[in-house]
């Protein structure tokens, strides 16, 4: 398989001369399997630049999975270019929405309303069809495998394990280890932490030996205290979880808007002078924008 990131920045993008190295664009990323069917994960400001690469390959068709519904993960969709070409097939991929009882095909619906973008869906000229899926039950991409993964953010989240020749990557989309939200002394206190146990093991074992694990990295521990409850990983809790799961590769993606180039690579370093690599760890990295992986 191929991995490239498109996108790799989380809530809003920021490009400019202080995110060049890393890139400013939103999530999305491209994956090509052997047989070179596509599978984009999320669509972010990156799947832009991703679908001008397309122009190249019509007529193409596009299997997108969808992590979840906040706008930095969907805010590319009306500008994948491809939809606007007969012959090309868009099918989009996604979680059911318990708020709306609406399936994936919300989000176009939503986002081409005449009062936010100038061309509605039924003036889109490619194919589009929608699967709303559910966690753990597998669909198949050509020759490749994906399974979504329920995990926790404040709104419906599917991480996505792509498997294919042998071959494996996990992406968490948004993602914060679970925590007890009882003190000790409280008498669901121990309840509720056989229940967050249970879950935190379904989604190791669902990353279990993956090749590459690209995980939602946006805080310093010292962030996350003033940010508990907003749905985001830190960089220490991606390196446990890559330990934990024994993935070959931790990819650390969703950085924090505020942060420069400069910024991020010292946070980084800081984290990585506290983990210091042991044998059988994986090897972390930063996402960054333009980055291909051959697994």
């Amino acid at each position: 398989m191929k991995i490239k990131f498109w996108g790799v920045r989380g809530s809003i993008p920021v490009p400019g001369a202080n995110t060049i190295k890393y890139g400013g664009n939103t999530t999305c990323i491209e994956i090509r399997t052997d047989d070179g069917e596509l599978i984009i994960l999320d669509a972010g400001t990156g799947i832009f630049a991703l679908s001008q690469t397309l122009l190249r390959e019509m007529p193409v068709t596009a299997n997108i999975f969808i992590t979840h519904t906040h706008w930095d993960h969907i805010q590319g969709l009306p500008f994948f270019i491809p939809i606007f070409i007969p012959g090309n097939t868009l099918r989009l991929h996604g979680a059911f929405d318990p708020i709306s009882g609406r399936g994936i095909e919300q989000i176009m619906e939503v986002q081409l309303q005449y009062s936010y973008f100038p061309v509605r869906e039924a003036e889109m000229k490619a194919r589009i069809e929608y699967e709303t899926l559910m966690p753990e039950q597998s669909v198949q991409i050509g020759s490749a495998t994906i399974t979504p993964t329920l995990l926790n953010h404040p709104v419906i989240n599917f991480g996505y394990r792509v498997d294919c020749n042998g071959k494996s990557v996990f992406f968490t989309g948004d993602h914060e280890p679970h925590y007890n939200i009882y003190a000790p002394d409280d008498e669901s206190y121990e309840e509720y932490q056989t229940l967050i146990e249970d879950k935190e093991k379904t989604i190791i074992e669902a990353m279990r030996g993956v090749d590459v694990l690209i995980v939602d990295s946006s805080y310093t521990l010292e962030e996350y205290s003033s940010k508990r409850g907003w749905g985001h990983g830190t960089f220490d809790s991606s390196i446990t979880m890559g330990k934990k799961a024994g993935a070959k590769i931790v990819y650390c993606t969703h950085h924090e808007p505020t942060r420069s180039d400069e910024m991020l690579q010292r946070e980084f370093d800081k984290v990585m002078a506290c983990h210091p690599r042991q044998e059988d760890d994986p090897e972390c990295r930063l996402a960054c924008e333009g980055e291909e992986i051959m697994i």
